[in-house]
C-alpha cells in the first residue's frame, strides 16, 4: 500500500491488483499498516456472491467480478479483448504520487495511472491505455472511479442552461444510481461535472464532504453509484462519440484528469481545495482589472465617436479596460454574416481600430476585444472559399444554431488560417484581454474523415489558445461560451477568466456565482454590473443590488453608465473604489458561504487567509416569514481574535425597520467566537437588497 498525506487528508492506495484502488480517502491517518489497513478493510464473502471481493479500483475491471461501470470499455475487431485484466508491473512512488503500470499479455494493452496528491490538497487522477498489439483497439471508454464511505450519503449535483446555470441540487441515495451525459461538444451550461458526496448533517461549516470535478472542456459523462454491496463511488470521464478513438498498434489515449477534493468540516472548506487546485494552474495576473464590455451598452450598433464617448463614461467611473465586442469585423452587421472573417471592417471603422484603442488607452484605460474562432456563418468569405472548412456530415444538412456553423479545427489548413487571422489582430493591435467565445454546441460533428470529431475539436481548441497564448504572452483570455458553458479546470489552465453567464439579473446571479464557485473560486468569475432591466429575465434592480452582486468576483460593467442617472452612476463609482480598494482581499482569500436559519436570504463573503480581515454580504432575496430576520452565524474567524464589525454603506439600504441594528451605525467589537456562536443581528431589507459588513481585526 501507498500513504499521501497532504495537512489533514491523507489517501491509502492499494497498488497490488492490476489497477490501483483507494482504500481510504480522507481524514488524516498517522503512517497506516499494510496489513493492519488490509485486516480492517477486508469485505468478506457472502451468500449469493462470487467466492471473491474485487476491489473497487480507479479503473473497474468486469473480468475480476466488478459490478462497477467498467473503467476501460474497447474491443479490437470482431469483438475480442472486450473485458481485460491487468496485472501490476511497475510502481513509482514519490512523496506525493504514485504512478502504476500493468498489462494484459493476453489482450496486448497496457494500462498507466497516475495519482497525486498535489500542493493544493486536491486528489488528481488519471489513466492512459496503450495499444501494444498488432491491430486497432476500438475505445468507447475510459474513466476514473473515485469511492466514498458509506457514510456519504447525500449528493450535490448541479443543472442548468443557458443564462441560467449551477442550480444546485441535493438528494440522499442509498440505492442505484444517479448518470449525466453531456454531448454538447463543451464543459455545458446544463450539466457541469462536478458532484459532491457528503455525510446528511453536513452544512457549509460542518459535515464530511467529498468533491470530484472533471477538468475537460467537451463531452463528458458522470456517474454516482451505490452498488448493491453498499459501496458507493464516482465515476468521471470523456463521452466518446461512436468510433471516435480508436487505437491504432502503439496508438494511445490519455483520460482528462480527475481532480478531487476532501473536507472534514462542510462545504465552504471543501470548496476551498478545488479553489485552491484553479489557483495553481490558472495563468497568472498582476491585477485583475474592472473592465466595461461593450455588449449590452451597443450591441452591434458600432460607431468609433459613440464608442470613444462611452469609452470617456467608463474612465469617469473608474473603469481599467474597455472591451469591445462582437461587431467589429467584416460583414459583421448582425449575427447572420461575417463570422469567420477576422479582419476589421472597413465598413464600421474607416480607419480601422487604431484611433478608437488610442482614446482608450489616453483615458488610462487598456482595450480588450471579442472573438469567437470555433465557429462561422454560412454568409463568410470563409465560407464561400471553403465549404469543406465546415466541422459537418457532407452528406447531411447541417443542425444550425444562432446562424452558425461550426470551423473543423482539425483541419490543418483551417487551423493554419484562423490563427494566421488571429496572430496577426493581436500582433497589429495594442490589445491586452481576449473574450473568446463559444455560441453553439457541437452537433453531428463530423471530421473531413467522416468519423466523429469532437475529441478532436476539443484538443484542437486547446492547441489554437495554447499557441495564440504562446505567441502573445501578454494578452489575457477570458473562456466564454454563451456564458457559463465553458468553465472547468481544463481551461483554467489556460484561461485567466470565466464568463460564468449571459443573465446579468443580480437575483438570478446570487444564485448561479454561489453554484459556480463551489468548484472555481471568485476571481476567477466575470461578475457584471448590468442594465437596471436585465434582457433576459426582464426584471429591474437597484443598482445597490447590482453593483453588490459583482463587487466580490472579478468586476465588469455591462451597461451603458451614460444612461445612467446621478444616482447611479455615483454608487456605481462608490462601488468601483470599492471594489479596487478590497481586491488584494478578494482576489486572494479564501470565499466563504454561511447557513442561515432563514431561506429567504443568503450571505457570503472572502476571508483574507490569515483571518485578520473579512469582507462580507448579506442578501434578502425575497420577504422573510419573519419580521425580524434570525441572527447571521459568521462561521470560520479565529475565534480568540477580536474583530471590529463595520457597516459598508453602499447607496440606500431600505427595510420595514423604523431602526437598524446598533453595529450598523457604531461598530461593534466582539471575538469571532462570539460571531459564530451569537451571530450578528441583520437589519429587516426590504426583498432584493443587500449590505456590506467589513471585519477586521
Amino acid at each position: 500500500m501507498v500513504h499521501l498525506v497532504h495537512d489533514e487528508v491523507s489517501v491509502v492506495i492499494d497498488v497490488s491488483g492490476g489497477a490501483p484502488a483507494l482504500i481510504h480517502w480522507g481524514a488524516r491517518l498517522e503512517a497506516p499498516d499494510a496489513q493492519r489497513m488490509a485486516s480492517m478493510t477486508r469485505r468478506p464473502t457472502t451468500h449469493g456472491s462470487l467466492d471473491v471481493v474485487p476491489a473497487l479500483q480507479i479503473v473497474p475491471q468486469h473480468s475480476l467480478g466488478s459490478q462497477a461501470r467498467p473503467g476501460l470499455q474497447g474491443h479490437r475487431p470482431g469483438g475480442r479483448d472486450w473485458a481485460p485484466r491487468f496485472s501490476t508491473c511497475d510502481v513509482q512512488t514519490t512523496e506525493r504520487s504514485v504512478t502504476t503500470s500493468s498489462r494484459d499479455a493476453i489482450a496486448k494493452l497496457r494500462l498507466d495511472t497516475r495519482i497525486e496528491l498535489d500542493a493544493s490538497g486536491a486528489l488528481c487522477v488519471s489513466a492512459t491505455v496503450i495499444n501494444e498489439g498488432d491491430s486497432r483497439f476500438l475505445l468507447d471508454a475510459l474513466t476514473i472511479s473515485l469511492p466514498v464511505p458509506s457514510s456519504a450519503r447525500d449528493l450535490t449535483t448541479y443543472s442548468g442552461r443557458w443564462s441560467r446555470e449551477s442550480a444546485t441540487h441535493r438528494q440522499t441515495i442509498d440505492h442505484g444510481a444517479w448518470t449525466t451525459e453531456n454531448r454538447t461538444g463543451r464543459t455545458s451550461h446544463e450539466y457541469p461535472p462536478t458532484v459532491w458526496w457528503s455525510t446528511t448533517d453536513a452544512r457549509e461549516w460542518t459535515g464530511e464532504v467529498w468533491g470530484v470535478h472533471l477538468a475537460y472542456s467537451g463531452n463528458h459523462a458522470v456517474l454516482a453509484e451505490v452498488l448493491p454491496d453498499g459501496r458507493r463511488y464516482t465515476q468521471l470521464g470523456e463521452l466518446l462519440m461512436p468510433g471516435e478513438v480508436c487505437l491504432d498498434p502503439g496508438g494511445s489515449y490519455t483520460t482528462p484528469k480527475v481532480v478531487g477534493a476532501y473536507g472534514a468540516n462542510g462545504f465552504t472548506s471543501a470548496s476551498w481545495v478545488l479553489h485552491r487546485h484553479v489557483r495553481s494552474v490558472t495563468p497568472t495576473v498582476p491585477v485583475r482589472k474592472v473592465l466595461l464590455n461593450t455588449w449590452e451598452a451597443t450591441y452591434f450598433n458600432h460607431d468609433t465617436a459613440a464608442l470613444s464617448a462611452l469609452a470617456d463614461a467608463a474612465a469617469d467611473i473608474g473603469i481599467e479596460r474597455f472591451v469591445l465586442d462582437d461587431g467589429w469585423f467584416g460583414a459583421r452587421r448582425n449575427d447572420r454574416a461575417g463570422l469567420g472573417d477576422w479582419v476589421v471592417s472597413r465598413e464600421v471603422y474607416p480607419q480601422g481600430l487604431a484611433p478608437l484603442i488610442a482614446h482608450v488607452k489616453s483615458r488610462g484605460m487598456d482595450f480588450g476585444i471579442w472573438i469567437e474562432p470555433e465557429m462561422v456563418n454560412r454568409d463568410s468569405d470563409l465560407v464561400r472559399a471553403h465549404p469543406d472548412w465546415v466541422l459537418h456530415a457532407v452528406d447531411y444538412e447541417p443542425v444550425m444554431a444562432r446562424h452558425q456553423l461550426l470551423l473543423d479545427l482539425t483541419n490543418e489548413q483551417a487551423f493554419a488560417h484562423v490563427f494566421a487571422q488571429l496572430d496577426a489582430l493581436l500582433r497589429d493591435h495594442d490589445i491586452a484581454f481576449v473574450k473568446w467565445d463559444m455560441n453553439r454546441p457541437l452537433i453531428h460533428a463530423s471530421a473531413a474523415d467522416g468519423a466523429a470529431g469532437a475529441h478532436r475539436q476539443t484538443l484542437a481548441f486547446y492547441r489554437l489558445l495554447d499557441a495564440l497564448r504562446t505567441s502573445h504572452p501578454q494578452v489575457e483570455f477570458e473562456s466564454c461560451a454563451s456564458g457559463g458553458g465553458r468553465i472547468d479546470h481544463a481551461v483554467l489552465s489556460r484561461a485567466v477568466r470565466v464568463w460564468t453567464s449571459d443573465c446579468n439579473d443580480p437575483l438570478e446571479r446570487q444564485h448561479i456565482q454561489r453554484g459556480t464557485g463551489m468548484w472555481v473560486p471568485n476571481e476567477v468569475l466575470g461578475m457584471h454590473v448590468g442594465a437596471k432591466q436585465s434582457h433576459t429575465t426582464g426584471r429591474s434592480h437597484s443598482i445597490e443590488l447590482r453593483a453588490l452582486t459583482a463587487l466580490f468576483g472579478w468586476m465588469g460593467v455591462e451597461c451603458d453608465p451614460q444612461k445612467l442617472n446621478d444616482h447611479d452612476r455615483s454608487v456605481l463609482r462608490e462601488a468601483v473604489a470599492l471594489h479596487k480598494q478590497h481586491r488584494a482581499l478578494l482576489h486572494s482569500g479564501d470565499v466563504v458561504r454561511f447557513d442561515l436559519d432563514d431561506n429567504s436570504a443568503l450571505a457570503h463573503g472572502v476571508f483574507a487567509a490569515d483571518r485578520r480581515t473579512a469582507l462580507l454580504a448579506y442578501v434578502q432575496l425575497q420577504t422573510s416569514p419573519w419580521l425580524v430576520v434570525p441572527r447571521w452565524r459568521i462561521s470560520g474567524l479565529d475565534p480568540e481574535r477580536t474583530y471590529t464589525v463595520t457597516h459598508l454603506p453602499l447607496g440606500r439600504t431600505g427595510g420595514i425597520g423604523h431602526t437598524q441594528p446598533e453595529w450598523m451605525t457604531t461598530p461593534l467589537t466582539c471575538t469571532g467566537r462570539e460571531l459564530a456562536v451569537v451571530g450578528l443581528q441583520p437589519p429587516s431589507l426590504w426583498p432584493e437588497t443587500g449590505m456590506l459588513v467589513h471585519v477586521t481585526s
